[in-house]
């Protein structure tokens, strides 16, 4: 999770990603993005390890890299 918590520091869509994954902190959350489904941060980090997919990075978000992983 970024180190910013304050909610107005980050896009909409990470917004609503961080609010949802504030409910379910232990759940891997996959979050469809168009036709993809994506993880970020510690969860895309997880993720690339248990099922073998590529780690990257999406720009910023609340001034910090965010690591994503993902999939269609």
């Amino acid at each position: 999770m970024p180190t910013d918590t304050n909610l107005s520091n980050h896009t909409p869509m990470m917004q609503q990603y961080l609010r949802i994954k504030a409910e379910y902190p232990d759940t891997l959350m996959f979050y469809r993005m168009g036709d993809f489904y994506e993880l970020f941060f510690d969860d895309a980090k997880r993720a690339a390890k248990l099922l073998d997919i590529t780690l990257t990075a999406r720009g910023k978000s609340g001034g910090e890299p965010i690591a994503m992983a993902g999939g269609p």
